[in-house]
């Protein structure tokens, strides 16, 4: 066989195993984090809602690795036909390509919007020794322990690491970052004291916070959180910064339009229902559901608010 030949059908073969799975009414929705926390939980009960509704069936599967460019790769490039969704955070797909050297991928040419399918927020949290009352005592406290001023974050090249960067700013106060792996970490190290504060998702310090082995000083969404309402907000505390986050699905690009609203007025139907929504409260998500036009303008107006933030910390990915 001639060896051009042979090369060129292999490389077709992820194509035709997608057009298969199209053609027997399977669709896989790609979410580039590991299973068990709460956007997979958002991926597993939508698809579960979806499915009789679309008469697909629907499989979830975890692709994790690049802080999310694996998933995301995995769809880019993939089949039109409705076989691949990605479900991801909005940050992956504005932040990623601001952070890398050689972007990996372009949004807007590379996918299709579909919905926003739920927020989440952020918090300040500081440890059992800090000395401060709100948010006010706190910036207080960092003054008079200049020596002291190391935050946790989940990880680099996030919105808490650079929600840090724009307290640093905003604050004119010198601030040490410390990159953890997850949530858990940086809760255990400021009961233990190793750091002053940490930078989270509000559902994963909620725990400790109603434990009172850590305090939440303010929560970075707009208005008070419905999990925490006697919390104030980053504005009510005098900083300028208003960064949730929230989950998005997407498909490849080249995908007809009336796919992409088909998928959508599903997946809000999904998240419409009492049931879904209770469960997904209860994990600390606030579930949306918009068209492919809400997706879109959310995704570009962060995009333009955090592009100059990001930009002036010089920090870069290399890839």
């Amino acid at each position: 066989m001639d060896r051009r030949k042979f090369m060129a059908g292999c490389l077709g073969l992820p194509l035709l195993a997608q057009a298969a799975e199209a053609q027997a009414g399977l669709t896989k929705v790609i979410f580039p984090f590991a299973a068990g926390a709460g956007g997979d939980t958002l991926c597993r009960l939508i698809a579960q809602e979806m499915a009789p509704v679309l008469q697909r069936t629907i499989v979830v599967e975890n692709r994790t690795g690049g802080d999310g460019l694996i998933g995301i790769k995995a769809v880019k490039g993939g089949s039109p036909d409705g076989s691949m969704v990605l479900v991801t955070t909005g940050p992956t797909m504005y932040l990623l390509p601001m952070v890398e050297t050689t972007p990996s991928f372009d949004t807007a040419k590379d996918f299709v919007p579909v919905s926003l399918l739920a927020r989440f927020e952020f918090a300040l949290v500081v440890g059992p020794g800090i000395d401060a009352a709100d948010f006010k005592g706190f910036v207080a406290w960092l003054k008079a322990h200049p020596d002291k001023t190391s935050f946790g974050v989940p990880s680099n090249g996030t919105i808490p690491h650079f929600m840090g960067s724009k307290l640093e700013k905003d604050l004119g106060i010198p601030l040490t970052r410390v990159p953890y792996r997850g949530s858990a970490p940086i809760l255990n190290d400021l009961v233990g004291g190793h750091v002053s504060f940490g930078i989270t998702t509000l559902a994963d310090a909620l725990p400790q916070h109603r434990a009172k082995g850590v305090k939440i000083i303010a929560v970075s969404s707009a208005e008070r959180s419905p999990f925490a309402p006697d919390v104030p907000t980053l504005k009510e505390s005098g900083i300028d910064l208003v960064a949730d986050a929230w989950y998005g699905m997407w498909l490849p690009a080249g995908s007809p339009p009336d796919l992409a609203s088909k998928l959508g007025a599903a997946a809000s139907a999904a998240l419409a229902r009492p049931e879904v929504k209770e469960k997904l409260t209860a994990i600390g998500l606030i579930p949306v559901g918009s068209s492919a036009d809400g997706l879109s303008k959310e995704l570009a107006a962060n995009t333009a608010f955090w592009q100059p933030i990001v930009k002036a910390t010089g920090y870069k990915i290399e890839n």
